[in-house]
């Protein structure tokens, strides 16, 4: 396996995951990182149109249908990945961000809003960061959902890049 860092950013449907990693990967972006990101889905996706060439390929039963042009490549994988499957694809580039996996071996920052009554969706001791609306009792290093370029400073400074 290659040794890029993996951080996943944790929290419970509408805590702001989405909107919190869109922001980050532009700051990171503009810092000249090379960024994955990968998005967990619990529900089924369709990510190619009825009709078209590649999802007629699919439909006949092809396992990988790959569609490409001069900007860009797309690979659709017709089955299920282990996550070990899907890194194993990744490379070039400085950090992978996943959006979800919170029970995954990976380096959390479980993001938390009060007004959500929800748990944790993770052991406050197993997150590298916290992401909240509210001051958390812990030594884990926190952030306001504001504090985009402090969250993006610790995470570089945390996978050894330097910043400038």
């Amino acid at each position: 396996m290659k040794n890029i860092p993996i951080i996943s950013i944790v929290a419970y449907s509408g805590t702001g995951k989405t909107t919190l990693l869109e922001k980050l990967v532009l700051v990171l972006k503009q810092r000249g990182m090379r960024l994955c990101v990968i998005k967990h889905d619990s529900h089924d996706f369709e990510v190619d149109r009825e009709g078209k060439d590649s999802w007629r390929m699919t439909q006949a039963g092809a396992d990988m249908t790959i569609l490409s042009n001069d900007r860009r490549t797309v690979v659709f994988e017709n089955r299920p990945l282990e996550s070990q499957e899907m890194i194993a694809h990744i490379h070039d580039v400085d950090l992978i961000l996943t959006e979800g996996y919170k029970g995954r071996e990976w380096e959390k920052i479980a993001l938390h809003r009060a007004a959500m009554k929800t748990p944790f969706p993770c052991p406050i001791e197993e997150c590298l960061a916290i992401v909240a609306d509210v001051a958390i009792d812990t030594k884990v290093p926190c952030f306001s959902f504001e504090e985009i370029d402090a969250l993006a400073n610790f995470i570089m400074q945390k996978i050894g890049k330097k910043i400038e």
